[in-house]
């Protein structure tokens, strides 16, 4: 039975959430609510609907239908709360800028995009870039870097709007390791600030370790919650059918003594 009014109270709260980029859905009608002061991963296989959920519910692409709460207000009321990073294959990497621009375009709605940005908000984009371990590469052409620090940058542009609720789209994809621990480490103090982290997440190893909450999807919603009581071998059979092998779901769903 759905619920009459969606949680004021919740970061992120969706309800009969609809997406067709033809006549097959490609998300349909899914309900979700992601916790405060929390990780929280968006899993399933490849063609699931994880990025065009999370794309749909910020708004990014249309929807058919369903409703979206951000701390009880519309996206649109919300948006200065909300921060968001990308896929690193959807961005223009060689466009002509430098990773301090792009860090700066973080805070284009403190400044206004034709406005002067203060010093105080120059400094802030630098202590980001140092938060990511970029301090060194501010005048670098973003161009120029590799994949992993491509997305500490936009992670550290994130960052700069000191947001209370971060939405990242598979922030760890084709990163080196160095820089999926940087990353986690980020997302680790920005919940322990209270903010609410929510990530599409493929690689289900590191489920246990890095978030707190799951929500797992193929389509419509599968199941969500706690990662200890969510991360099942029940729910995850049912989000991946025969995509994965009996024996790793085992694996998966006991990792960590869960």
């Amino acid at each position: 039975m759905r619920p009459a009014a969606l949680p004021a109270d919740a970061p992120l709260a969706v309800r009969g959430l609809t997406v067709s980029y033809g006549e097959k859905p490609a998300v349909f009608s899914v309900d979700a609510t992601f916790p405060a002061s929390a990780l929280s991963a968006i899993i399933g296989p490849n063609g699931a609907g994880k990025s065009t959920f999370l794309k749909a519910a910020l708004g990014v692409i249309p929807r058919l239908s369903g409703e979206v709460r951000v701390f009880g207000q519309s996206i649109e009321a919300a948006r200065e709360r909300i921060a968001y990073v990308p896929q690193r294959a959807s961005v223009d990497w060689d466009f002509p800028t430098t990773v301090m621009d792009v860090v700066q375009m973080g805070l284009y709605r403190k400044g206004g995009l034709l406005g002067r940005l203060s010093g105080r908000m120059t400094a802030r984009a630098q202590d980001c870039l140092d938060r990511v371990g970029m301090a060194g590469f501010a005048h670098r052409q973003i161009g120029q870097l590799s994949g992993g620090q491509q997305q500490r940058v936009f992670l550290a542009r994130a960052l700069v709007q000191d947001a209370d609720l971060y939405l990242l789209d598979e922030p760890f994809a084709g990163v080196d390791a160095a820089t999926e621990r940087a990353i986690v480490d980020v997302l680790k103090l920005l919940k322990a600030e209270g903010k609410a982290v929510v990530a599409v997440h493929h690689d289900l190893s590191t489920v246990r370790a890095y978030f707190d909450h799951v929500f797992l999807i193929n389509v419509r919603r599968i199941a969500e919650g706690p990662v200890a009581s969510t991360f099942t071998t029940e729910n995850l059979q049912a989000t991946y059918g025969g995509r994965l092998a009996a024996t790793h779901l085992d694996e998966l769903s006991v990792a960590g003594g869960g």
